[in-house]
């Protein structure tokens, strides 16, 4: 691909229109004439200060964010969107081939993207998913070593869309992350609809306060056709206030555009009617608590929006099974139950016992503990969440990082003053698990909440050794008289 094809609707330049071989940003790469650099600035690191070095292994061009004093430079406003909109350009633009989908939010995000895309499949179309538990094209599941965000870097999403645009899809749903947003992962991609589900403390350690994570999530719906916006959260009703496009309210608890109503909840699902305007259609789904037939609502509200018919499209969600690593249920083949959920957020472990809670026939213990280098002022505040519909905690390690697991467990237990839920702590994840499955007394539900799908825990320098906690369970199942 020339330069000038490049730059297409990126920047102008007055340099030769060589042929790019190759699109870069990290400086770490091998990489040699014909290449183009992007110049990014980090927290740690500004790649402006790498160029002397990248001009002796022969980079061809840089785009920079000021004058580096160099005649093969091009200035723009921000690298980091230059960069997405680069790659958009060196795949060929596979966004424009596809109708993109995206669901942002703290909670709900994998539940509703995967729900949509196991019904348009159902429906006869091809579709890629992209999202938290992995991605997909069509059937074919993709599996990396690489610990990938949620919202994919450009080099990695652009060519991951080029991908599914060759093998034929239709339909990407994807989830759309504050700090993807933020860092302008998806500049030049137009959705057909966006999806917010709510906002609740998370990730307060990449944007400090809760107004700059509403404002990056906020940043989502100034690149789409269509928006659909919870008006049960607090953030949702201001979003829709605010934002000036095409826009659709749905709820759960009250009057919107799109709404349920004769809810029914269940042990292992519920049903409702989903309802637009004075049009009702049944639906049953296999997926518990209260907040999954938000996540449905919302996800079959969607897939309206983007032109199906309910009739046909609403039947089909009661095939849909439960999203790995999301209240996942364990086979025992003992008197009491253990569920595994990714709940690491106040408000997501609040949803997840309160509806297990619902339906438990004896107690409900949670085992629970919180990342390390991530937001140290939710953790006292899950706690209180556990607190609050859990009949014992057994307070734990999640993803330690460079933190002393122990110093987490302090901070979270410091949420506990003034709750008289007992509890009790164990440094070591494996062993709590196998405590508390050598503890459970017939009845009772055991809720492992944090991890999820990960079959991984993260150490201190960023070591990732196996851990997955379906495995912990049989082998502490195995280990029982």
């Amino acid at each position: 691909m020339t330069l000038y094809e490049l730059l297409k609707g990126v920047a102008e330049t007055d340099l030769p229109d060589i042929e790019i071989t190759g699109l870069f940003s990290d400086s770490r790469k091998r990489m040699g004439a014909g290449s183009l650099f992007v110049c990014l600035s980090g927290n740690r690191f500004d790649a402006h200060d790498a160029i002397p070095a990248l001009i002796k292994k022969g980079v061809s061009v840089f785009v920079t964010e000021r004058d580096c004093g160099i005649p093969n430079q091009i200035i723009v406003p921000d690298t980091r969107e230059a960069l997405s909109l680069l790659w958009g350009n060196f795949c060929g633009r596979p966004q424009d081939k596809m109708k993109m989908v995206a669901v942002t939010g703290t909670n709900g995000k994998t539940t509703v993207t995967t729900v949509i895309k196991r019904i348009l499949s159902a429906a006869g179309h091809k579709v890629g998913l992209i999202g938290t538990c992995g991605d997909e094209i069509g059937e074919e599941v993709l599996h990396s070593d690489r610990l990938a965000p949620s919202t994919p870097e450009p080099g990695d999403f652009f060519p991951l869309l080029e991908k599914m645009a060759d093998a034929g899809c239709e339909y990407v749903i994807m989830e759309a992350t504050s700090q993807g947003l933020l860092q302008r992962r998806l500049a030049g991609v137009r959705f057909e609809v966006a999806a917010f589900t709510n906002l609740t403390q998370d990730h307060l350690d990449v944007h400090g306060t809760m107004e700059n994570y509403y404002q990056a999530k906020k940043l989502l719906f100034s690149q789409c056709g269509k928006a659909l916006v919870n008006i049960d959260d607090e953030y949702g009703r201001r979003l829709f206030e605010e934002i000036s496009c095409e826009k659709y309210s749905f709820s759960v608890d009250g009057e919107a555009d799109f709404y349920s109503d004769a809810l029914c909840l269940r042990p292992h699902g519920s049903i409702y009617w989903y309802c637009r305007g004075q049009k009702a259609y049944r639906t049953e789904i296999k997926l518990p608590g209260r907040y999954n037939v938000s996540n449905t609502l919302c996800a079959l509200a969607i897939i309206q929006l983007l032109g199906f018919a309910p009739e046909k499209t609403v039947p089909l969600i009661k095939d849909v099974e439960g999203v790995r690593g999301r209240c996942e249920v364990v086979p025992t083949g003992r008197n009491f139950n253990v569920i595994i959920d990714y709940a690491h957020s106040p408000d997501a472990l609040e949803n997840t016992l309160s509806s297990i809670r619902e339906c438990a026939d004896g107690r409900v213990v949670c085992l629970f503990g919180c990342g390390g280098d991530r937001d140290p002022l939710k953790r006292p505040l899950m706690a209180k969440a556990a607190a609050k519909y859990a009949d014992f905690l057994i307070v734990t390690s999640d993803n330690p990082r460079n933190e002393n697991p122990h110093s987490i467990i302090t901070q979270i237990i410091a949420g506990l003053a003034g709750t008289k839920t007992p509890y009790i702590e164990i440094d070591n994840r494996g062993e709590a698990i196998h405590w508390a499955i050598r503890n459970a007394e017939a009845g009772d539900t055991v809720v492992l909440c944090g991890k999820g799908h990960e079959d991984y825990q993260i150490l201190a320098g960023g070591i990732k050794i196996h851990f997955d906690e379906r495995e912990v369970v049989r082998e502490a199942l195995d280990m029982l008289p």
